[in-house]
Formats: structure tokens, C-alpha cells, sequence
């Protein structure tokens, strides 16, 4: 065997091949109800989003978007529009919606690109998140938790102030808000009939809390979105790739691109600042005066964490675009360039997916007039630059389109037809 031949069995034996046995174990009875809540606008405020509107199983789990239209929008994806009149958006949703593949898989540590949520015992219910110890007891994992907080996000799910009773009580703290959905679920007869039917401890509709929807939701989105029978994965198993994406797997594993983007998921988990260009509205702490977004940092108030951003999974990326925590690149050769630049190159406000918002517009790009901000978040990048030639990205682009699952886009239960509370699906 030559030297590229024991390299590559090397990195075979070294890389683990993912099967169902890795994900965290789901119900099926409660990812049925999952599936139907995902896509049930009884969970907003104003009972005109849910879940799947920015998550769509039409846009492999994502909206294609740059930043999203939250409540008050119209329609999904690249046409959603910001509305009209009263009920118009009244700002961008700040970050990119992450894709949602391969969540349950038994390596996820951390959720959010600011890694706001992870396991831990600090406040006695299992997870350290921004419910602090308001974060009811009984949540099975790491994704149970995570679906409660877009319903308490005014800009996602939730609603402007006076609209509706789950924005006022969350506005009084953030979980007072999670029994009014409770009770509105459980109060149509199918919910409630089929969460006894599910769980053993539920004798009868009344007994459903927020927890179990969280549950129901965690575990649809833990069986739904796993993804492992992509070329890569038939790679590992000695088949092997198309020519250009045998190329690109090895720039990959040979450069610093499998420093970050590690392990069977093709992530570290970890944080790292890439110096994408910054826009919208930013994500700002209670004392911040500009548009920015810090990052990890306004999570561990530490300097050094300062515009770093949670690693992505690189699998079915190729069906998610934009990239970036803020969706700044429309194209994965785009954002492999800016990587090899080590910073934006040829990036303009037009590069971005931002549906017109002609109220929102001159916030829109208003952190690039800021000097100081800007050089503050070219100072701490985390990459450096290196040469790739066109060919190479080319490669790059083919290998990690060999990351795309085979059934990628045909999902075990998919978008359902209608729900139980009787509201529009999208």
C-alpha cells in the first residue's frame, strides 16, 4: 500500500462511523405529537408562527435565509414577507436560523451559536440556559430544552407587548408564559388525548405542562433530522468517492479545516471568531448602544470569548445555505474564500438574503459606518489565511456536497397536512 493509501486508512479508522444507535432514544407516539406541534401556530402568541415556519422541511430544516422574518411575517423561506399594517415585523430575527440535522445525536454538548444551552447540574434542573433556574424540572435532553425558548422570544414566536397574554406574562420573567401554552394545548381534545395515550404519567389532558411539550418536540426533532447515509459515510465503509470530492477530502483533513469542523458531525462544538461581515440588528445586551453582535462573550462575560461563534455541523450543508451566524455568504465556495482570506473578500450589502424591510432598512447595514466596532471585531480572528487555488475550493465545494445525506430530503414524517388546533400549516 502507497503512502496515500495508508493516509487514507488511517483516516477511516480514525473517523467513526455514525448508525442509529448514537442518537438519543425517541418515542415514536411522542415525536407524532412533536411533529404536529412543530408545525402548530397554537405555540406563538399570536398563533401566526410555529416552529416550522423558519425550519421547514421544503428548505432542509432551515428558512434560506440570511436573517429570518419572525412573528408577524408571511409565508416561508426566501418569499417570506415582513408583513403589513399593525402586525408587520418590528425586527429581523438577529441570527441565522441554524439547520436542525443530527441535533440528537449522542455527541451534542452545547446549543445556540452562542452556546447558551448545555447540560448542567448549576441550577438543579438539569441545564444551564437563560431560564436560569426558572427552567422547570423534567426535560429529557438538550433539545427539549432548547424548543421552550423561541416561544418566549418576542421577535420569534412570541409577540410585540399588549398583543397577547403569553408576551405580558413572559415580559413579567421568562417562564410564566410556558403554562399559558401549556393550557392552550392541552385544551384541544386530540392533544390532550394523545399526550395519556404517550406518556405513562399523564392520566388525563390536564396533567400536560410545559414539559412534556418540550419533550414531544425534542424528540421529533432528534428523530426527524438524523442524517448519516451521505458518500462520506459510504466512504467510510470502503466506497469510494467521485474524484473531485476524494481531492477536496483530502485538503480538507490536511489543512486546518478538520480542526474545527471535527468528529463525526464535523464539529468541535467550540466557539471561534471568523470576522464575518456584521449586519442587522445584532443580538445586543441590555447595555449596548450600537447594533453589534459579541457573540459567546455575552454569555461568559469574557473578553476573550469576544464575536466568537458556535462551529456548525458541516453535514447537509450544502442544503442550507446561507452560512454564517448571519447568514453573511450565499454560497459555500463563498464562505470557504473568506476562510482562506482569512476576512470578507468581495462581500457587499447585496451578498446577503434580506428580504426588503423598508422600515428596518437604515439599521439594516448601520454597524459597517462604525469604525471602531468594525476594526474591534477584525482584531480577534480566529483563522488564518491560506492558499487555495480555484480548483481546491472547487474540491473543497465537492467534498462536503459528499457530506449531503441521500434521503436528505425525504424525512421519516415530514410536514404534516393539517394539526389539531385547526390553524394554517405553512
Amino acid at each position: 500500500m502507497g503512502l496515500l493509501g495508508l493516509i487514507c486508512a488511517g483516516q477511516m479508522a480514525a473517523a467513526q462511523v455514525i448508525s442509529a444507535d448514537d442518537y438519543i432514544p425517541t418515542d415514536p407516539d411522542q415525536a407524532r405529537i412533536g411533529q404536529l406541534l412543530f408545525y402548530d401556530k397554537i405555540l406563538s402568541g399570536n398563533r401566526n408562527i410555529s416552529c416550522g415556519t423558519c425550519h421547514h422541511h421544503d428548505l432542509a430544516g432551515a428558512d434560506g435565509l440570511s436573517l429570518g422574518i419572525g412573528e408577524g411575517g408571511i409565508g416561508i423561506g426566501p418569499e417570506r414577507s415582513p408583513g403589513t399594517g399593525p402586525d408587520r415585523i418590528r425586527k429581523r430575527i438577529p441570527r441565522n436560523a441554524p439547520a436542525l440535522w443530527n441535533l440528537g445525536h449522542n455527541s451534542v454538548e452545547v446549543l445556540f451559536h452562542d452556546g447558551r444551552l448545555t447540560a448542567s447540574d448549576i441550577y438543579g434542573n438539569g441545564f444551564d440556559s437563560p431560564a436560569d433556574e426558572w427552567l422547570p424540572e423534567g426535560l429529557g435532553n438538550l433539545l427539549a430544552a432548547q424548543a421552550l425558548f423561541p416561544m418566549t422570544s418576542q421577535f420569534e414566536m412570541a409577540g410585540n407587548l399588549g398583543e397577547n397574554d403569553i408576551i405580558g406574562a413572559v415580559s413579567n420573567r421568562i417562564d410564566r408564559g410556558w403554562p399559558i401554552i401549556a393550557k392552550r394545548v392541552r385544551t384541544i381534545p386530540a392533544y390532550g388525548e394523545m399526550f395519556v395515550q404517550a406518556f405513562d404519567h399523564i392520566e388525563e389532558p390536564s396533567d400536560v405542562t410545559i414539559v412534556e411539550i418540550g419533550n414531544v418536540l425534542g424528540a421529533f426533532i432528534a428523530s426527524e433530522w438524523q442524517s448519516y447515509d451521505s458518500p462520506y459515510d459510504k466512504w467510510l465503509t470502503g466506497t469510494p468517492l467521485p474524484d473531485d470530492a476524494e481531492r477536496g477530502r483530502q485538503l480538507f483533513f490536511n489543512n486546518r479545516c478538520a480542526s474545527c469542523h471535527a468528529g463525526p458531525l464535523f464539529t468541535d462544538q467550540n466557539f471561534h471568531a471568523l470576522g464575518l461581515p456584521a449586519f442587522g440588528p445584532g443580538r445586543t445586551r441590555r447595555w449596548d448602544q450600537i447594533s453589534r453582535d459579541v457573540g459567546r462573550m455575552a454569555e461568559t462575560n469574557l473578553l476573550e470569548d469576544a464575536y466568537k461563534f458556535r462551529t456548525p455541523s458541516l453535514r447537509n450543508a450544502a442544503l442550507t445555505a446561507p452560512y454564517g451566524h448571519n447568514g453573511a455568504y450565499p454560497t459555500l465556495e463563498a464562505m470557504i474564500r473568506h476562510h482562506a482570506n482569512a476576512g470578507p473578500i468581495d462581500w457587499t450589502p447585496e451578498t446577503a438574503n434580506l428580504p426588503e424591510v423598508p422600515w428596518l432598512a437604515a439599521g439594516d447595514f448601520a454597524i459597517q459606518a462604525d469604525t471602531r466596532e468594525m476594526a474591534r471585531q477584525a482584531s480577534v480572528r480566529d483563522i488564518q489565511p491560506m492558499t487555495l487555488s480555484d480548483d481546491d475550493i472547487a474540491d473543497l465545494v465537492a467534498f462536503i456536497n459528499a457530506l449531503t445525506g441521500d434521503t436528505a430530503l425525504t424525512r421519516p414524517m415530514g410536514r404534516p397536512d393539517t394539526v389539531p388546533s385547526g390553524l394554517p400549516v405553512d
